[in-house]
């Protein structure tokens, strides 16, 4: 083992604190189960004698445990119990089959285990069906790289127990996840099938921490089902479901990018079914790469990530672009809104007028069309009920009023949307949308996005726009416009650290006003608000109705704050009218930015 023999002069760690640390990583590096993993430490504590940056980086490593929480797990795959990797995968695979045989009494349990296309996803979907089968368990293993939604799917559709899925979804190339779902005999309320929320992760955490090294977990050599067809033909049929093609010829031309995902080919099978014709793919985005090469995150919502999308559909003249993330659960919409061109500078065609509608417009397009089109009554009994997550926009609440149905906020996550009962829509302002929660318990990118082109090809054979919904809207509830401040944290500092200063400070001394209006109420959502359980958020609310949430992301180093704009609309006013009131709500919102930049330091 590495000792160093004095006190290490650019750290300012004793003796004993570094040969401790190079302790703890001389016995990972003995029960790790992955010969490059291990390959990788030996040559990072050799560096670490020597290299402040390698010290740095090793200490990062074993500063504790990747923790396993409602998002199960998720981060950078590398060696170390501070990473994704085989024996962290392995150990949380343990603990998962420990806890489902307590929950069913020592019987054993079904697990549906899914992964993408990322870099080891099936390396370690194979380790987590390895240890389920040595524990008991009957796993069903997807055959292939799928989309997050057919995972979700087959959870319910196969009355499976659990379900696992590998995929760090929208994050950067170099991470990894690791989504736990129950249903079957563990879950049986309104959340059966959905992503696990507290105390279900709190269980299971503490079986994972119980488990030993990952070189003594039990393995099976084989034992485990691949899944035939037959799932995907079922979630493609439930798909087909939603669309409800009549056989009307299609006329709407349709550009689609899965951003170097899984979800092209689903999602070209899921429009050719509903009958779209004139589909054309960004071909350089089409088949799934880990690398993610053209885009700088592979997220829809990012700048940038859509860019090849909408100048393809600017060149072809298309009617709509669909942008779905890398595990095909979110679905991005993009149009072309005159309005917004701005033909100075170089011509793209974003400067020409394609836009990106925000996750909360097409929330509302989706939750209208849903209630327009008649909902199918719960098998639960419950009154069938719309929920949004509290970040995303109240126009969902005004919408279910217009149409006389329950509606739900829910805390943020789709945890928590999927588990509403009743539920017959769910959506969330980061670009997820269920719309079949009968089939999927989840956000799915593919049946939303089915849903979008349908109502837009409709519109069009009516010689209208998305935009024109829009302007229906806002006839029929009022103008709702929401945008986002980010603060991002990832320079290299503490950034957990970072985030609760920045939440501290925004307690202690939150802005007075927003968007011209004085602050009137805030609201700490730690404290639970209007029924929801507690989390790290706050609540400001303005004399005019504006509003602001401030809350850390699930899922990366940031501090988001939610800002949204209410203004009446007159139930006949002109499109001149709608379009004069959202320039000035955009105006206030723009206020509104600005002084929470303020707010926020940044």
């Amino acid at each position: 083992m590495t000792n160093l023999d004095t006190d290490d002069p650019t750290s300012g760690a004793s003796h004993a604190e570094l040969n401790a640390l190079f302790d703890r990583v001389g016995e990972w590096i003995s029960h790790d189960i992955d010969d490059d993993d291990r390959a990788e430490l030996v040559q990072l504590l050799e560096r670490a004698t020597s290299s402040r940056a390698a010290l740095a980086e090793l200490r990062d490593r074993f500063a504790g445990s990747l923790q396993f929480g409602t998002a199960g797990l998720r981060g950078a795959m590398a060696a170390g119990p501070n990473r994704m990797n085989r024996a962290v995968v392995t150990t949380a695979a343990a603990g998962l089959g420990s806890y489902l045989l307590e929950a069913l009494a020592g019987e054993a349990p079904r697990v549906v285990v899914g992964f993408d296309a990322r870099h080891r996803s099936r390396t370690f979907a194979l380790d987590t069906a390895a240890v389920l089968t040595a524990a008991g368990a009957q796993v069903l293993m997807l055959r292939s790289a799928l989309p997050t939604p057919v995972l979700a799917f087959a959870v319910r559709h196969l009355d499976a127990d659990a379900g696992v899925m590998v995929t760090a979804s929208h994050n950067p190339a170099a991470d990894n996840g690791y989504k736990v779902y129950l249903g079957g005999r563990v879950v049986t309320d309104a959340g059966q099938g959905a992503q696990i929320v507290p105390p279900y992760d709190a269980l299971i955490a503490e079986r994972i921490a119980a488990v030993g090294p990952a070189s003594e977990v039990a393995r099976a050599e084989s034992g485990w089902e691949i899944l035939g067809p037959d799932v995907v033909e079922a979630y493609l049929a439930s798909v087909r479901t939603v669309g409800r093609y009549d056989g009307t010829p299609r006329t709407l031309r349709v550009v689609t990018t899965s951003l170097h995902g899984v979800g092209g080919g689903m999602l070209a099978q899921a429009l050719a079914d509903a009958g779209f014709t004139d589909v054309l793919p960004v071909e350089e985005q089409l088949d799934p790469d880990p690398d993610f090469p053209t885009v700088a995150f592979p997220n829809p919502e990012e700048t940038g990530a859509t860019d090849m999308a909408v100048a393809l559909a600017a060149e072809a003249r298309a009617d709509l672009v669909i942008a779905n993330d890398p595990d095909a659960d979110r679905c991005g919409v993009a149009v072309f809104d005159p309005s917004v061109g701005t033909y100075q500078g170089t011509e793209t065609a974003r400067s020409n007028g394609w836009r990106m509608l925000h996750g909360d417009e097409v929330g509302a397009l989706l939750g209208r069309e849903v209630l327009t089109r008649g909902v199918i009554p719960p098998a639960s009994g419950e009154p069938p009920t719309i929920a949004s997550s509290v970040v995303s926009s109240r126009v969902l609440s005004a919408i279910a009023r217009h149409h006389g149905v329950r509606h739900q906020t829910t805390l943020t996550g789709f945890k928590w949307i999927a588990r509403t009962p009743g539920l017959v829509y769910g959506y969330e302002e980061a670009l997820g949308y269920c719309v079949d929660p009968g089939n999927v318990r989840d956000k799915d990118g593919i049946s939303a996005a089915v849903l979008v082109a349908g109502l837009a090809d409709r519109l069009k054979a009516e010689g209208r726009t998305l935009l024109d919904a829009l302007d229906d809207i806002a006839r029929e509830n009022g103008l709702y416009l929401t945008d986002q401040v980010s603060v991002r944290f990832d320079d290299g500092s503490d950034w957990r650290e970072s985030i609760a200063d920045v939440m501290a400070s925004m307690r202690r001394n939150p802005p007075k006003s927003l968007g011209g209006a004085g602050v009137l109420r805030v609201l700490d959502l730690a404290a639970g608000v209007d029924g929801l359980p507690p989390t790290d958020g706050i609540v400001l609310l303005a004399a005019d109705d504006t509003r602001v949430i401030v809350r850390p992301s699930g899922t990366e180093p940031k501090v988001k704050c939610y800002l949204e704009v209410v203004e009446p609309v007159a139930p006949d006013a002109t499109p001149v009218d709608v379009g004069e009131t959202r320039v000035a709500a955009r105006a206030k919102l723009d206020r509104a930015k600005a002084e929470m930049r303020e707010a926020l330091g940044r």
